[in-house]
């Protein structure tokens, strides 16, 4: 009979033709679980959404299209490359504003105020002592500024010969008055002194030297123009000063390379000068904020090595621009540059359009790394989302068997029952998507087997009470008819 009634079918136990509320399938079938699909891609979003601000925090802005150089005295080195510069930019849609000024310690001074609307400036070795130079990067050596010392009298080689006479020095400002006063008080040579210090400066000191109003004046790249330096090595008793100490002030001053000038190369006609000469030089560098946008870098590097790089009386050809520097660091972007060129897109894409191709590579490749493999996690943690809910009941169902096989444990049908009837009745309520159907399924006849299970050991247990009983019921038989009437 116990057979029997495992046989048939659950909903057949009862009498009323509902079933009971544990028996009603009420679980909705979906093709997908939006609410479990929007939990799965969450994470997925959180990282794209981390990715992409870091991503966009990292990359660099697009280029601007307007810049501004502190260059020089109007007419002097520093302009004319200045000028130059400003038209190689303009290829590419880029403005160059070009000031001038006292030289390259005003130069300095203007990029190192940040107030001050300046991104770069022309400037010669030796004239950044005692500023504070943090904040700015070289993006290497362009071209040497020669110290050129003129003066009249006697053959003079060394710079303390002009003690106590009158020597044009630069006006205040200028990287000529700067370098000019480093050299003289190494010879022992001080304002204040006996040695008479003017601020007589480019053409002004050439004419002043001409007139007999000073006895020497030292001349460098940022006050010098060609035109002046001609004047002066063609007027009648005016020298060129041969540094007969030239390689000891390149071993103290490491910002200074020794020059030689061979004899004719101002007048191969006139033989001019007649001697070689030796002289002393800084490199003059293109010096910038460390916030330089990087393209803007290569093509201000660019435009340096179409002005400088071809050989003139002091370089050789493909010298300048170099990677030389003194008193500047050298930037990241002017040394990847150096070592290995302009980047790809630069070399076969216009300008622009590699601008901003690079930035969007920078953008999207550290994207495309985090977002691959995390899309890939969405079809595991979806598959996780909906199968927990199945093993949710599972965890009940094993823990309901267990129980009801304890021997230690006095089984109570009625409370396992009902709670098997709650956990089916759940289950029943279940939203579950299509693909995952058939476990839903597996888990109901899973419970139906423990069901099973229940009904049977209740059987037997009822069995083993009835067995029990009948010993007792015929012993109580027995005594009753013994007992006398």
């Amino acid at each position: 009979m116990i057979s029997r009634v495992l046989d048939k079918p659950a909903f057949s136990m009862t009498t009323d033709s509902t079933p009971p509320a544990h028996r009603r399938l009420r679980a909705r079938f979906v093709a997908i679980s939006w609410r479990d699909l929007a939990v799965s891609f969450g994470p997925v979003v959180l990282v794209a959404i981390a990715a992409i601000w870091l991503a966009v925090w990292l990359v660099q802005p697009a280029p601007p299209r307007t810049v501004t150089i502190s260059a020089g005295p109007q007419g002097s080195s520093f302009w004319n490359a200045a000028q130059r510069y400003k038209e190689i930019l303009a290829r590419n849609d880029i403005t160059l504003n070009v000031l001038s000024s006292e030289g390259s310690r005003q130069n300095i001074e203007r990029l190192a105020d940040t107030r001050q609307n300046v991104d770069l400036g022309l400037v010669q070795g030796g004239v950044s002592a005692g500023l504070d130079v943090d904040g700015l990067v070289s993006l290497g050596s362009v071209f040497y500024a020669p110290i050129s010392v003129f003066y009249r009298g006697e053959r003079v080689t060394k710079l303390s010969d002009f003690a106590g006479k009158r020597i044009a020095i630069g006006r205040e400002g200028s990287g000529a008055r700067a370098l000019a006063l480093t050299l003289l008080k190494a010879n022992g040579i001080e304002p204040g002194g006996p040695t008479t210090l003017t601020a007589y400066d480019g053409q002004e000191a050439a004419q002043a030297l001409i007139d007999g109003r000073v006895d020497a004046a030292m001349l460098t790249g940022d006050t010098a123009t060609g035109p002046t330096m001609g004047k002066l090595i063609r007027t009648p008793g005016v020298r060129l000063m041969d540094f007969a100490q030239a390689d000891a002030y390149t071993r103290r001053f490491t910002y200074l390379n020794p020059l030689t000038l061979p004899r004719g190369v101002f007048d191969l006609g006139r033989n001019l000068p007649a001697q070689p000469v030796h002289v002393i030089s800084p490199t003059v560098e293109l010096v910038a904020r460390d916030s330089l946008h990087p393209a803007l870098s290569d093509l201000l590097i660019e435009a340096a090595r179409e002005v400088h790089g071809k050989a003139n009386l002091l370089q050789r050809a493909g010298e300048f621009p170099s990677s030389q520097v003194h008193e500047f660091p050298l930037s990241d972007d002017a040394a990847r540059y150096y070592q290995s060129g302009k980047g790809f897109l630069y070399r076969h894409l216009p300008f622009w359009i590699a601008s901003l191709a690079d930035r969007i590579i920078v953008l999207l490749v550290p994207i495309i790394v985090v977002l691959i493999p995390a899309f890939r996690l969405v079809p595991s943690l979806y598959s996780w989302r909906v199968k927990s809910r199945l093993y949710r009941w599972y965890g009940a169902l094993i823990a309901l068997e267990r129980e009801a096989l304890a021997d230690d444990a006095h089984i109570e049908y009625k409370s396992l029952r009902h709670r098997l009837d709650a956990i089916e009745a759940a289950v029943n309520r279940l939203k579950i998507p299509l693909a995952y159907a058939d476990q839903f399924y597996v888990l109901r006849e899973h419970i139906g087997f423990v069901r099973q299970r229940l009904d049977a050991m209740n059987a037997g247990q009822s069995s083993d009470d009835a067995h029990a009983q009948t010993p007792r019921a015929a012993a109580s038989a027995g005594a009753a008819s013994e007992r006398p009437v």
